[in-house]
């Protein structure tokens, strides 16, 4: 399986052989996910062909979200290899409770200074729909005492000490930590909040 992962400024990739981690690129970019993503999954051994491949929906960068779909649908059709995708928050949400067990909020950045944010319950599963939501609304609202994500450190400054940050990137060598039943057909960026312009409005 190659997993890819490009909703952040992180770009990774990770190819798995019976859920075990064969090899991996990481790499914290900003920009230029474009020009480096089909490169370092060239990198991985057998050019990181695959039978299944599982990608990033967002929310987080609406360019390098559809990257990274592009791209494994591209791969998906050249391989014959079975395309699903994941929530980069559910991701988030696993990658901090491997690190620290229970209920978890994440706070991402999100766009036009705004911040996603959700929280999941102690299977990884979300307990509501993922929010762009602006700071000050964002650390009014209510939050698990652990708190994962790049924004993590912002969303708990005001409050005691019982809240923990786990500073964190999604990082596709993490995927399978995943719920399975997150994982879905449904090849559709996950935006987090409403477009920003719609027909008929004016």
């Amino acid at each position: 399986m190659l997993a890819i992962e490009t909703a952040t400024e992180a770009c990774s990739v990770a190819l798995f052989e019976d859920d075990a981690l064969v090899d991996f690129r990481h790499e914290i970019l900003g920009r230029g996910h474009a020009e480096r993503l089909v490169p370092m999954i060239a990198e991985l051994p057998g050019r990181g062909k695959a039978e299944t491949i599982r990608v990033s929906l967002g929310p987080g960068s609406f360019t390098g979200v559809r990257i990274g779909l592009a791209t494994a649908r591209a791969l998906g059709v050249a391989w014959r290899a079975e395309v699903r995708g994941f929530s980069t928050l559910a991701l988030v949400s696993a990658m901090a409770q491997a690190r620290q067990p229970g209920p978890v909020t994440v706070c991402m950045n999100g766009g036009h200074g705004q911040w996603f944010v959700q929280n999941f319950d102690r299977q990884c599963l979300p307990e509501a729909e993922a929010a762009s939501l602006p700071p000050d609304i964002a650390k009014a609202g209510l939050v698990h005492p652990i708190v994962a994500g790049n924004r993590a450190e912002e969303l708990i400054e005001s409050r005691g000490p019982e809240f923990r940050a786990i500073t964190c990137l999604p990082d596709a060598r993490e995927v399978l930590s995943v719920p399975r039943g997150l994982v879905t057909e449904e090849l559709a960026p996950l935006y987090g909040r409403a477009p920003d312009a719609a027909v008929g409005r004016s």
